[in-house]
């Protein structure tokens, strides 16, 4: 896998990102540990997590 950036999630709505949340939470499940493709998807994970928090601080409408 490889890393989703915060730059590439700044333009997408709250629900794909939810979506990315769920896609990579299922993927890192099936990972091993010490794998770039686990440390890939971890970072990934924190990142769309940031994203939506930075979402729902502006508001609706924002």
């Amino acid at each position: 896998m490889r890393l989703i950036t915060a730059a590439e999630l700044d333009q997408q709505p709250e629900a794909v990102l939810h979506s990315k949340f769920l896609c990579v939470s299922r993927f890192l499940h099936r990972t091993t540990a010490t794998t770039t493709q686990r440390a890939n998807a971890l970072a990934s994970l924190e990142n769309i997590n940031q994203a939506i928090i930075r979402r729902r601080l502006k508001g609706p409408g924002m």
